[in-house]
């Protein structure tokens, strides 16, 4: 898996996480099915939110991203529900038709 880190804009700039580090901390958890529809983030820019064109190399590139997403790991989301990694599966499995996804929350 490539180096990872997640941003999320806060009320005092942005929350970041080391991914690799979540992942860590989520293996003792037991992950559950979870409905993709209540997943709030897929509606919403996160590729192309920072000024970045969504060209179509650009879309191309995170196309790949995703197909090449092994869906046999959990996506995990933090206490409130908000995705912490697992973007790319995520779409990956709406792409593919599945209507659950497995993850964790903390």
């Amino acid at each position: 898996m490539r180096k990872q880190y997640h941003f999320r804009p806060g009320p005092n700039g942005f929350y970041a996480w080391d991914v690799d580090r979540q992942v860590r901390l989520s293996a003792p958890l037991v992950p559950e099915n979870m409905d993709l529809e209540q997943i709030s983030e897929l509606d919403d820019a996160c590729w192309f939110s920072g000024g970045e064109p969504a060209s179509c190399r650009c879309i191309a590139e995170q196309f790949k991203l995703m197909m090449d997403a092994d869906l046999q790991y959990p996506i995990i989301l933090c206490a409130q529900g908000r995705l912490m990694d697992g973007m790319h599966r995520i779409t990956k499995a709406l792409t593919i038709g599945q209507k659950t996804i497995s993850g964790i929350r903390f």
